[in-house]
């Protein structure tokens, strides 16, 4: 009898699916301080943890260096990216300005589909709080913060600031499973919406400069107890 084809619409998981979830998996372990600033990532230890190929978790690692988050030595092989106290601070001095920038430029009172996209997208943020989904709240707070600084009508500054997001999310995301940290941040989010409604540009420009500060205190506490890679 003769084989009949699966079903067009169940199709196998391609390659490109098992490897984004190979990069998924590890960027996870990382930013949600399962893996330290500083640990060495072995192959076979993570081709294990996975349950993948030794070619998938390398270009996992050889992704996520681009990203800036893995680190990789000749004679050392692949580590969390390890910040120092000074390199937290220069990094967030530069996050800082291009947020207060975009933050200023951003029309007040804001436009009302503005304010309705930002509200949806805190909905679904405090959701996903609720659930307690780490990947669903570290994407949807990106995502709102994307969709706000967006409004400064500058994609090339959007651009840096996105890139200076993801240069610092080793710092900031494990701070999203922190229930003060994530309690702050949401009263933070409504208190953004509020401004937006109103004309005082520099406080809502100053509010989005405390935002990322909480993060920034929580990784150079959490780094001042661990000794630094040799």
């Amino acid at each position: 009898m003769k084989a009949q084809a699966a079903p067009p619409d169940i199709a196998p998981t391609s390659r490109e699916d098992e490897q984004a979830e190979v990069i998924r998996r590890l960027e996870e372990d990382i930013i949600f301080g399962r893996f330290a600033p500083g640990l060495r990532l072995v192959e076979d230890t993570l081709m294990q943890r996975y349950g993948a190929s030794r070619h998938f978790v390398r270009q996992a690692l050889f992704q996520l260096e681009r990203q800036g988050i893995v680190l990789r030595e000749k004679n050392v092989g692949a580590t969390v990216r390890f910040y120092s106290a000074e390199e937290v601070r220069q990094i967030y001095e530069v996050r800082e300005m291009l947020t207060r920038q975009a933050a200023l430029m951003i029309p007040l009172p804001a436009s009302a589909s503005l304010i309705a996209e930002l509200s949806e997208l805190q909905r679904q943020y405090c959701a996903r709080a609720d659930a307690q989904d780490m990947r669903g709240i570290h994407e949807t707070n990106d995502a709102f913060h994307l969709a706000l600084f967006s409004a400064c009508g500058n994609p090339y500054l959007v651009r840096s600031l996105q890139d200076y997001m993801n240069l610092t999310l080793p710092m900031r995301a494990k701070n999203l499973a922190d229930s003060e940290g994530l309690a702050l941040s949401r009263r933070q989010h409504e208190l953004m919406i509020e401004l937006l409604k109103g004309r005082d540009s520099w406080a809502l420009a100053q509010l989005c400069v405390d935002h990322m500060q909480f993060s920034k205190a929580d990784y150079l506490a959490r780094i001042a107890g661990e000794k630094m890679p040799q």
